[in-house]
Order: structure tokens, then C-alpha cells, then sequence
């Protein structure tokens, strides 16, 4: 039986898969089973940021190997503490909980900030405001969160407690707060899942004097925006956004599982021993990768990060079979004249990996994609979009 053969009798048919197996990567290429190269503008949906097999993650992964692959977190581990100690310095925030997942992350938010609310205003304070085209896992708490109503339909009921305001619309976030007891507020700095879209300067502006007014938490979902995705080390940076709590995965840990909660000031010590818990979560593997990861994307680099977006969007606004260009840094999204997927399809075909976020071509390729790839993703993209 080929691989395609064994998924199709074996694994859960939870994905669209495109017709491509994957055997093979080194940095931003990736190579097919039939030996087929392609510029990876994908990355494992924002995970691969320092591409495919980087050679200082894999020397911190390995040594972390043949010390100890695991023990449960009622022990103390090296490399979770430095992880941690090292987000807490980047960021200003003061604890960090770790997870496996982004949807893991975002419950222990949402877990911290349900708490944090009941024990300052009581235990009617539990509704929290998310964006409509939010996405925040796949649980059915962070199901609930995401506000599309298309991940909602088949898996009634819900976890409660969860109201949507459209993204950049401070009058209604506001009335939603003058009418609900609300004890946090949920975003993306770039609505991925739901188009690409960013928050505007504004909107985010609003937003922070909205929660410091009613002392309303602030909750930042960096699941795909953070570790330098769109610029700056995490999203909320680009708009002098001062959160509580801010979520982030994917990215940081270089291709192996981690997610994570970090907690501000206000709700540092809401969580307590027995409140919450993980038995992998931070393990001292992913979390070796994890500061390897991070320890690497400082100034110099975001800077490079920046540039090459400038690059990209300024290839790829106004060309033909291109309508606009959305998103932030490296992770960008094209409304094209043809369907999205037929433009993804030749994409593939031409050697360029691309994916969909709703009805536009998404690009998250690796941070540190060589210009000369870039470039030449770029041409093949406006190949592919453009009028026969």
C-alpha cells in the first residue's frame, strides 16, 4: 500500500490533504516523494519559522535527547525555567504556563481570567468578548471563543459565557460591555483562520483604554502571530498593546509541540497548585528547541523579517490577478481574481507551497526565507494568479 493508500484506510478523515507526501526539507525547500522541490511558503502553518531542519535546533533538541526525553512537571527541569525566564525577560509579563498546544494555551487563559474575574467582582463576572472571524482552537471551549459560526454548527452546545464583536468596531465592544459582565476581552493581533486581517491602530487604542476603564482583562492570542511572524517578536508590539495574558505556540517551537500562557502583573498568582495542569507540557525536549528558537530572533532579525514583507507586498500589491494584499510581516493573505485554490493548486504545481485562510491565498514562509527564494516565490506567485 502507498501512503496515500494507508491514510485513506487508516487515519480519521479530518483533513483535505493536497496530493503531495512529503519525504524531505532543508530550510525553506521542501522535496516530495517523487523528488519534486518546492519553496515552502507555508512552513507547517507558521511552525517551520526558522525552516526545515535548522541545524542549532536540532543540536539543542539532541542534547536534550540523551540527558532526559521527559518527566511530569512535579519535578523541576532546566530548560522549562530558562524558557520561561527568558519569555518573561522579552516580554515584561511575569509567569508563564506551559502547554502543548495554542487551544491549550488560550483555555489557560481563558481558565485565569474566569477566575481572576470571579474572585475581584464575583461569579456572575465570566463572559468574555471575542472577535467575530476569531479563531481559537478546536476544543469546545476555545470553539466557543472563535467567533465563526461555521465551527459552531456541529458541536452544540458549547461552553457558554462567550460574546463576538466585529474586529475594529469600538462602539460595539463598547455597548457589549456597558451591557454584559465581561471579564476579559479576547483578540488576535491578525485574524489568521479568518483572512488575514488586522487590527487597526485605532481599534487597539480603543481597546486598551476600554479595559483599563473597566478593569476588563486583556487576552492576546499570538497562537500564529508570535515569535516574530509579523515583524515584531509578538503581534500586540505592533500596537503598544499592554495585555494580561498573552497565548502563543506553533512558531516557538520549531516544528515540535509547545504552547504556552503568559500572565501579567494583574493575574501573576491567580492560578494556583491543583487549578490547572499539563503532563507534557513543557517538556524539556520542546522547550531545548523552544530557546533555541527564541534566543535567535532579536532586532537584527526582525528587522530582516520586516524587509522581506516590504518586499513581498510591494511584488505583489496591484499586480495583475491580485485584488489586495492583507496581513502583517511574513504572514500575508491575497484576495486573487481567481478562486483561491486554483491559484494555491498552480502555486503547487509551479514548486510553491501556499495554503487558504477562507477565500484567500495565505503565505507564512519561514522568517528566515534567503532573499533569493523569496524572490523567486514571488514570480512564481504572480504566475499563478495571474490572467492566462
Amino acid at each position: 500500500m502507498t501512503t496515500f493508500e494507508k491514510d485513506a484506510q487508516y487515519i480519521a478523515h479530518t483533513y483535505a490533504r493536497f496530493p503531495v507526501e512529503i519525504v524531505r526539507g532543508e530550510g525553506s525547500l521542501m522535496w516530495d516523494a517523487e523528488g519534486k522541490e518546492y519553496i515552502d511558503c507555508a512552513s507547517g502553518i507558521a511552525v517551520n519559522i526558522l525552516g526545515a531542519c535548522d541545524p542549532a535546533w536540532i543540536a539543542a533538541v539532541e542534547r536534550q535527547l540523551h540527558m532526559v526525553q521527559h518527566t511530569s512537571n512535579l519535578f523541576y527541569t532546566r530548560p522549562q525555567a530558562e524558557l520561561a525566564e527568558l519569555l518573561c525577560q522579552r516580554t515584561g509579563m511575569k509567569k508563564v504556563f506551559f502547554a502543548n498546544s495554542g487551544a491549550e494555551a488560550n483555555e489557560c487563559a481563558i481558565k485565569t481570567a474566569r477566575k481572576y474575574a470571579a474572585d475581584k467582582k464575583g461569579a456572575d463576572c465570566y463572559q468574555i468578548i471575542t472577535l467575530i472571524n476569531s479563531f481559537h482552537g478546536r476544543t469546545i471551549t476555545t470553539l466557543a471563543a472563535t467567533g465563526q459560526e461555521g465551527f459552531h454548527r456541529d458541536f452544540q452546545p458549547l461552553t457558554g459565557g462567550f460574546l463576538y464583536a466585529p474586529a475594529n468596531d469600538l462602539e460595539a465592544m463598547e455597548k457589549l460591555v456597558a451591557e454584559h459582565q465581561i471579564a476579559a476581552i479576547m483578540i488576535e493581533p491578525v485574524q489568521g483562520e479568518g483572512g488575514v486581517l488586522p487590527l487597526t491602530e485605532e481599534f487597539c487604542r480603543g481597546l486598551q483604554k476600554l479595559a483599563d476603564q473597566q478593569d476588563i482583562l486583556l487576552i492576546v492570542d499570538e497562537v500564529q502571530t508570535g515569535n516574530g511572524r509579523t515583524g515584531k517578536l509578538y503581534g500586540y508590539m505592533n500596537f503598544d498593546l499592554h495585555p494580561d495574558l498573552v497565548t502563543t505556540a506553533k512558531g516557538i517551537g520549531g516544528g515540535l509541540p509547545i504552547g504556552l500562557c503568559m500572565m501579567g502583573e494583574r493575574v501573576e498568582n491567580v492560578m494556583t497548585p491543583g487549578l490547572h495542569g499539563s503532563t507534557f507540557g513543557g517538556n524539556p525536549i520542546a522547550a531545548a528547541g523552544a530557546i533555541s528558537i527564541l534566543s535567535r530572533i532579536d532586532e537584527p532579525f526582525l528587522a530582516e523579517v520586516r524587509k522581506k514583507s516590504a518586499y513581498l507586498k510591494g511584488r505583489l500589491t496591484g499586480a495583475p490577478g491580485i485584488r489586495s494584499v492583507s496581513g502583517m510581516g511574513l504572514m500575508l493573505g491575497l484576495e486573487t481574481v481567481r478562486p483561491a485554490g486554483e491559484v494555491i493548486d498552480r502555486c503547487r504545481e509551479m514548486g510553491v507551497l501556499a495554503i487558504k485562510a477562507k477565500d484567500k491565498v495565505r503565505l507564512l514562509p519561514p522568517l528566515n526565507i534567503p532573499d533569493a527564494l523569496l524572490q523567486k516565490a514571488a514570480d512564481i506567485i504572480l504566475k499563478a494568479a495571474g490572467e492566462d
